[in-house]
């Protein structure tokens, strides 16, 4: 709990620092005073600005999706929370006049991983034209009190199944990123048991299916280090005031951090041009920066357990795609998926998840027929133009919306 608690010491050590830099940045941005204008005051504006986005706390994000286009015509959408439960919430994303249309119902299975569910809005905005959209939406771990117990990787798997079982007959889900695995577990239970909410199709994007496949940096970090080493280095107990107080959790300041240093010289140079599009007066610029890293660096807490789980059986020991993974004490059996439809998706540059990882879906679900199954390589994007950005919204989201609806009706 050390690192935790020095970590909120030193927040509320800047906070005076923080407040006069926002002082004095408003101060500098006033437009009737002379002084403002020139080079050393947008320059000392800029640096302060820099300063306090570096150093605050970034809240959880909100999807903010007021509207969509269903066949040329503007729907207002809503958000609804249609069920709550410890470690997160299903939230059904309902498209106003659209009750008789009868689209898909798609479960999008968010990636507990540090970053929250807003991290898909993109995902979220591409699919909403043509399908009922719900969403896993994940709850921070500092904010979970100890009395609701541990949430393991086996308490994932039930909370999709649970989310499937809601949306009933007939639905669909997408997994991005690492769910993919917990989600091809659940439709593996599923399928044996001839569970009648079974979905219809699967889509599996950027997941870590088979590390042993074209690993990546964070795959061989997996490796070099012992479980016990993740237990000892990156775990924390949450401190005082938070309602988690005493989790054990793997701390969202911890994540970032890795997720910062992976790729620094493109953060510390998307900082300084931020600086350079400030002291020019380029709002555009900078507003879309904001935007960027407002999402990125609201990072949330994960489950101890979860998370050293997912190491182990995931990146370590490569349960599922060896066929030695088995959820409360019952075998997961990938051959038993039979009637539900797969895809998968890639990006060819992706340095998270890498190029064949995915695919190895396929190679471990033998008796999917040929004519329910569907790969797609993206070129040039990395891990997380697989389901933002233009190429997710032009090319990667017509093709799985195509996907689904061939295999909507069975």
């Amino acid at each position: 709990m050390l690192i935790y608690s020095f970590y909120e010491m030193q927040r509320v050590a800047l906070q005076p620092v923080r407040a006069l830099a926002e002082v004095q940045s408003a101060a500098l941005r006033l437009p009737y005073l002379p002084l403002n204008y020139t080079p050393a005051a947008r320059s000392m504006a800029a640096g302060l600005e820099v300063f306090n986005n570096i150093t605050r706390r970034y809240p959880k994000p909100k999807f903010g999706l007021e509207t969509t286009m269903v066949d040329g015509t503007t729907r207002r959408v809503r958000e609804e929370v249609v069920l709550r439960l410890p470690f997160g919430q299903l939230k059904h994303f309902v498209r106003e006049g659209c009750e008789e249309r009868r689209d898909p119902k798609l479960l999008i299975v968010a990636p507990l991983s540090g970053h929250f569910a807003t991290l898909l809005r993109g995902t979220v905005e591409a699919m909403l034209p043509n399908h009922e959209v719900y969403i896993t939406d994940w709850r921070d771990a500092r904010d979970v009190p100890l009395r609701e117990g541990p949430f393991e990787l086996d308490d994932y798997i039930d909370y999709v199944r649970h989310f499937l079982d809601l949306l009933g007959p007939g639905s669909h889900v997408m997994a991005v990123c690492q769910p993919s695995v917990p989600v091809l577990a659940a439709v593996a239970l599923m399928s044996a048991e001839k569970h009648p909410n079974l979905p219809r199709s699967m889509t599996l994007m950027g997941g870590p299916i088979d590390t042993r496949i074209s690993p990546t940096v964070p795959n061989n970090l997996a490796q070099e280090r012992s479980i016990e080493w993740f237990e000892h280095s990156v775990i924390s107990r949450v401190p005082f005031p938070h309602a988690g107080f005493m989790r054990p959790v793997y701390p969202g300041f911890i994540q970032l951090t890795g997720f910062m240093t992976m790729n620094l010289d493109r953060h510390v140079g998307a900082h300084v041009r931020l600086f350079h599009h400030l002291v020019k007066g380029d709002g555009d610029s900078a507003k879309a920066h904001q935007t960027f890293y407002d999402e990125y660096l609201a990072v949330m807490d994960l489950p101890a357990e979860y998370y050293l789980q997912t190491v182990q059986r995931v990146f370590q020991e490569h349960q599922l795609p060896r066929g030695l993974m088995r959820w409360r004490g019952e075998k997961v059996d990938t051959a038993a998926i039979s009637k539900t439809a797969l895809l998968t998706v890639e990006g060819e540059k992706d340095d998270i998840s890498g190029v064949g990882q995915t695919y190895a879906a396929h190679t471990i679900c033998p008796n999917i027929p040929n004519a329910k199954r569907m790969h797609h390589l993206q070129a040039g994007v990395g891990h997380y133009g697989v389901f933002n950005g233009r190429r997710w919204r032009e090319e990667i989201a017509p093709k799985v919306t195509a996907f689904i609806r061939q295999h909507h009706k069975g």
